[in-house]
């Protein structure tokens, strides 16, 4: 696991391009074979420690200034890109916004964001496996994000490693889509364990597929009580209402956030 071996960690950061963010140049980090138990679980600690650091600082800020910043995390192919993208154009520019993508290599996913007029910068993670807090501060730096915006953090597709790292977010939403099976709670619980909402993406598939609904709430459920469910489609846009709602209630306490802290 990248707590342990600190993928990324000793990677080279150059720019590619003036919104993308190149860590696959370097050596990767690697398991090495040979440490004792109490090694590894250092190393693990001070890797989270010194993230936990950054996100902290990542949190503050957002707080100062009243932005809310959700990261999404799924497996390949569960449709965040296209969730974001869909959102993106039924908020249609009701407040700032800003898009910070992460993937091993390409900046395919950063192109499709900008081609809705939202700024986005592109983290690509090389070898890594996640994004962590301090890639994300380098990527506010160019985004210059405005107060009162909202700040969507699209995850390396991966549902093992983003769970161990805080990035300073508000909530992580994890999404899941029908054809991935229902048990994926189970299988990595550690996920559905961070997540504050699941999105249970491609309902639209439902007919087509042998996945049981409530089996799948009730997995996720049973590892994290208080995880909130909601069901949709992004391609067609069945039960859109309800997540753009969620947006909506958790910028406002995001909001509320803000005051309190500037009147402390």
């Amino acid at each position: 696991m990248c707590t342990v071996c600190g993928c990324g960690e000793n990677n080279k950061h150059s720019h590619k391009h003036a919104h993308d963010h190149d860590y696959s140049q370097g050596v990767a980090g690697v398991h090495v074979a040979g440490l004792t138990q109490t090694r590894l679980v250092s190393i693990e600690q001070d890797i989270l420690a010194k993230n936990n650091g950054y996100a902290d600082a990542n949190r503050g800020y957002f707080s100062r200034h009243g932005i809310l910043t959700l990261n999404l995390v799924s497996s390949p192919g569960a449709g965040k890109t296209t969730l974001l993208t869909k959102t993106i154009q039924a908020l249609n520019g009701a407040f700032p916004m800003s898009v910070i993508e992460g993937d091993q290599q390409t900046a395919n996913d950063a192109e499709r964001i900008r081609a809705t007029g939202v700024k986005a910068v592109q983290i690509n993670t090389g070898k890594g496996c996640h994004l962590d807090a301090h890639m994300i501060g380098h990527a506010m730096d160019d985004l210059k994000l405005k107060d009162k915006s909202l700040l969507f953090i699209e995850n390396v597709g991966n549902l093992v490693c983003p769970a161990a790292f805080d990035l300073g977010e508000a909530h992580k939403v994890v999404i899941l889509s029908t054809p991935e099976g229902e048990d994926k709670p189970l299988k990595y619980p550690d996920m559905f364990h961070a997540a504050d909402l699941m999105i249970l993406n491609k309902i639209d598939l439902l007919p087509y597929l042998d996945f049981d609904v409530q089996a799948c709430i009730n997995h996720a459920r049973r590892v994290n009580p208080a995880i909130k469910v909601l069901q949709l489609s992004a391609s067609t846009g069945h039960g859109m209402d309800h997540w753009l709602h969620w947006i909506k209630a958790s910028r406002e306490l995001s909001l509320i956030g803000r005051q309190i802290t500037a009147a402390a």
